[in-house]
């Protein structure tokens, strides 16, 4: 364990090898390839998780991994995935998949019905670890007829997966019947990557009940820090003050700042919400592109060709100081330039550019209206549902 609080003190960790994972299909793909591979457990974290054709796929590869002996750890939010049924849940418990909930609605030591559990986390034998913002359900898959959703994650081998792993230990809680992997194992891994692919990773988690404020902080130093470029991929675009001031302040320094967002939304307030401040962002010199094909959910920034954070945060305050995040931050020019690429293809492909102009055009009074109605619902019913928590 002394490696372990070794390497979160480090902050980024060298010797991981990375690689940016599209949602749809690909992610899908690579989860089932990795839930294959495992030998000795996997624990998976999911905000949602339903019995659609895509979960019972992934229920089945897990039910193969139990039988092979492998201790499968399958923890869901107990709001957003009540829509699992029982009957799922008891065939998963007879196969011996061991399935936890994430506060329970009405067995809640502190009965915080915001505080929801965000991750979308995969760590295979404490070496391989998926991390994004795809959940388990048909609209993050490509489904006859129907692109999924935009949705990105990393797949990540080495030491910060051995991080994430001990994260994903201790939410369990409980005591796990399985041996803790040990660090001679990681270590040994590790050693098989060669020096070339190394890649500088750090774990970031958010959960503001227990001080936890890492992927926030993230955020905030790159946009005190950013020289060039600011790029940020995101779903639910709702910064707060100080955010919105340090954005403002990076333009006035010279940094070109682009937001992508979604076009079509699957929360209507909250898109609503969200144009109440394209406003702001116009005027602060903020490119807006909204995404066109399907709805965007991935949570994705880059800063200056050098930093890449891929995860469940989104940037507003739901994720800052209700939800429980998991992002990992990647400090390589390789990874945030083949980001940026994908990023600036699907701009030029898929997005419609918001400008003065056809802002104004679409923005009439009443629609303004509503959209401060939005913006300020969106805000009251965050502080009903967090005003009572208290920091441990």
């Amino acid at each position: 364990m002394s490696r372990l609080r070794k390497l979160i003190h480090m902050g980024y960790s060298p010797r991981n090898r990375v690689q940016l994972v599209q949602g749809g299909a690909a992610y899908f793909k690579k989860l089932e390839s990795l839930i294959e591979k495992a030998t000795q457990c996997i624990h998976l974290q999911f905000y949602i998780f339903l019995a659609d054709e895509t979960g019972q796929n992934v229920i089945s590869s897990l039910k193969d991994a139990a039988a092979k002996g492998v201790a499968v750890y399958l923890q869901l939010d107990a709001y957003a995935s009540q829509g699992l049924p029982q009957k799922t849940v008891n065939e998963l418990r007879e196969a011996g998949v061991q399935v936890k909930w994430f506060e329970s609605l009405f067995k809640s030591r502190h009965f915080y019905f915001g505080r929801r559990m965000h991750h979308k986390v995969v760590v295979v034998d404490g070496c391989y670890a998926l991390v994004g913002g795809n959940n388990i359900c048909n609209r993050y898959n490509d489904m006859p007829g129907e692109p999924a959703w935009l949705d990105m994650a990393v797949y990540c081998e080495g030491e910060a997966s051995y991080v994430v792993y001990h994260i994903c230990r201790r939410m369990w809680g409980e005591k796990i019947r399985t041996p803790v992997v040990h660090w001679k194992t990681i270590d040994a891994f590790c050693a098989t990557i060669p020096a070339a692919e190394y890649t500088d990773v750090r774990v970031r988690q958010n959960d503001w009940v227990k001080r936890k404020v890492q992927v926030w902080r993230s955020y905030l130093e790159v946009f005190n820090k950013a020289e060039n470029e600011l790029l940020i991929m995101c779903s639910y675009f709702l910064p707060g003050i100080l955010y919105r001031r340090k954005l403002a302040q990076a333009v006035k320094r010279g940094v070109t700042v682009k937001v992508v967002l979604a076009g079509i939304s699957d929360i209507r307030i909250a898109k609503h919400a969200e144009r109440f401040l394209y406003d702001w962002m116009l005027k602060n010199q903020i490119a807006i592109y909204e995404y066109q094909e399907t709805v965007l959910h991935a949570k994705v920034a880059t800063c200056d060709n050098s930093w890449t954070t891929v995860g469940s945060y989104n940037v507003n305050n739901i994720s800052a100081y209700a939800s429980l995040e998991l992002n990992l931050d990647i400090r390589d020019r390789n990874f945030a330039l083949h980001t940026r690429g994908i990023i600036y293809q699907i701009i030029s492909n898929h997005c419609k550019e918001i400008t003065r102009e056809n802002y104004r055009s679409s923005a009439h009074l009443l629609r303004r209206a509503w959209q401060r109605i939005c913006y300020g619902f969106f805000n009251t019913v965050l502080k009903l549902f967090t005003f009572y928590f208290r920091q441990e």
